[in-house]
């Protein structure tokens, strides 16, 4: 059995946005619980840890279909990565590597947009969850599929 380095990308992809879609649902929630009525302001800083690894994980999915030569499957993930650069590199001033700064997220507006950030983040993931499920099996199919007819002509040969 063949397993080509765009399966490998696939699958690996799949598991990686498995936690992805962990954080952005940590995200949304942790959101909600800074909402007025819960006046929660611990929670910002649990949020700042979470990131830097949900933009590196994406990062690595974007080089590892460019090296499998995924042109669509980049493509598709490249406006979320042009998004999560802009994000990072407009964030407020502070002292660590986080996005939200505790004293400007109170703010009702800033966190609607959040909010709304999260929930969009978490479509993006759960599609691209089915698309790289998809995407695995196709390969997959397309790989026994081509050692079948690889077999078939070798063994009429004999």
């Amino acid at each position: 059995m063949a397993f080509t380095f765009a399966a490998f990308c696939y699958m690996l992809a799949l598991l990686l946005t498995a936690a992805l879609i962990f954080f952005a649902i940590w995200h949304v929630s942790i959101l909600i619980k800074l909402q007025p009525n819960w006046g929660d302001f611990e929670h910002t800083d649990t949020r700042r840890i979470l990131v830097l690894p949900e933009y590196l994980i994406h990062v690595f999915f974007c080089v590892m279909f460019l090296c499998a030569a995924e042109w669509l499957t980049l493509g598709l993930n490249m406006p979320l990565l042009a998004y999560h650069v802009w994000r990072y590199m407009s964030r407020p001033v502070m002292s660590g590597p986080g996005l939200y700064d505790p004293t400007t997220i109170m703010n009702a507006d800033i966190l609607a947009y959040c909010q709304k950030e999260g929930w969009c983040k978490l479509a993006f993931y759960l599609l691209s969850f089915f698309y790289y499920l998809y995407g695995y099996v196709e390969f997959k199919n397309t790989i026994f599929e081509y050692v079948n007819v690889v077999f078939n002509t070798l063994s009429f040969k004999n």
